[in-house]
């Protein structure tokens, strides 16, 4: 009889994770500054990657209009958003792991630009974005819900992630942290001891090695 599986859901970051849309941000931010006489910089806000939008407005010290800021970066991203892309090897393995588990995403970015680039792939079974949850990252309310839409337990799954944020979220819920090092932030610093994958093929061979029981993966 075949061992039954540890793992029921698989959960992803989307931006740096899954996708790369650096160049979509800063051509957003870019045109943003220019429509609203603004001087935001992008390299203070790719910084804090991976918090929701509001919340990386306040760490950069944009106090006024972060509503109308936000309505016209989600306008001006929009317009070539349709040239973000899951990587085809990326998406092999996606499709492959579809087969076997449930995949969900937990993105702070807002839930149309989400739909808009996930609609055409058909293997996410449930995408919590930043307008889905009171608190954002790192607040661990998004994963929280994503184990009450499957009704499973913290060891059930596991978390693919790049940013700080997506850690402590992910330390917060219990859920086990898995670092791409393809993302946008490193965690060389961090004290902590995490996995680290470097390359696609690694996410495979962590799922396999906590199937195999060499992960211990915490209950709650």
């Amino acid at each position: 009889m075949a061992q039954e599986k540890i793992l029921k859901v698989i959960i992803f970051d989307l931006d740096g994770v899954l996708i790369n849309s650096l160049p979509n941000m800063n051509s957003a931010i870019r045109q943003v500054n220019k429509s609203m006489k603004l001087r935001i910089s992008f390299r203070e806000y790719k910084k804090y990657l991976g918090l929701p939008f509001e919340k990386i407005m306040k760490k950069i010290g944009v106090k006024e209009n972060i509503k109308k800021i936000k309505k016209n970066y989600q306008k001006y991203s929009k317009k070539n958003i349709h040239k973000i892309y899951i990587k085809k090897k990326l998406l092999s393995y996606l499709q492959k792991l579809s087969h076997l588990y449930k995949i969900a995403v937990f993105t702070s970015k807002d839930k149309s630009r989400s739909k808009q680039i996930l609609k055409k792939y058909k293997i996410f079974n449930y995408v919590v974005s930043s307008d889905d949850v009171i608190k954002g990252k790192p607040n661990p309310e998004g994963l929280l819900k994503i184990k009450k839409k499957f009704k499973i337990n913290s060891s059930q799954c596991i978390f693919f992630g790049d940013s700080i944020y997506d850690y402590k979220a992910s330390i917060s819920a219990r859920i086990l942290y898995a670092h791409v090092d393809w993302g946008y932030e490193n965690l060389n610093n961090l004290k902590k001891k995490i996995i680290r994958i470097k390359k696609y093929s690694d996410i495979e061979k962590i799922i396999n090695s906590i199937e195999l029981n060499k992960l211990k993966v915490k209950k709650t």
